[in-house]
């Protein structure tokens, strides 16, 4: 059975930082990759960020990048989404997802299995 759990998310303060992990169960990150999406109230499933298979292919959205860093740990099978330089309009549910192949894909229909998701709300 596949889980993907997420954590790491909180209230932080515009400039703060956080770090989101998604821990892996059930898949080898191996032959998966994972991708990051964020949901506003109001607002479509918006992708963040992914991580290829081979760990050689990342993707960010222009809104996020040069601030957000994602990486990933194959011994504790999790993947971290880095978030620094925190704005207002990060605030959002943010979700891990898992799809087996080679690629790095930023659509949420492309994406099999997903975490439940954890709050990151940016505010002073």
């Amino acid at each position: 059975q596949v889980q993907l759990v997420e954590s790491g998310g909180g209230l932080v303060q515009p400039g703060g930082s956080l770090r989101l992990s998604c821990a892996a169960s059930g898949i080898t990150l191996d032959y998966y990759a994972i991708g990051w999406f964020r949901q506003a109230p109001g607002k479509e499933r918006e992708g963040v960020s992914c991580i290829s298979s081979s760990d050689s292919s990342t993707y960010y959205a222009d809104s996020v990048k040069g601030r957000f860093t994602i990486s990933r740990d194959i011994a504790k099978n999790t993947v971290y989404l880095q978030m620094n330089s925190l704005k207002p309009e990060d605030t959002a549910v943010y979700y891990c997802a898992a799809v087996a192949g080679y690629g790095c894909y930023h659509t949420a229909y492309e994406y099999d299995y997903w975490g439940q998701g954890t709050q990151v709300t940016v505010s002073s």
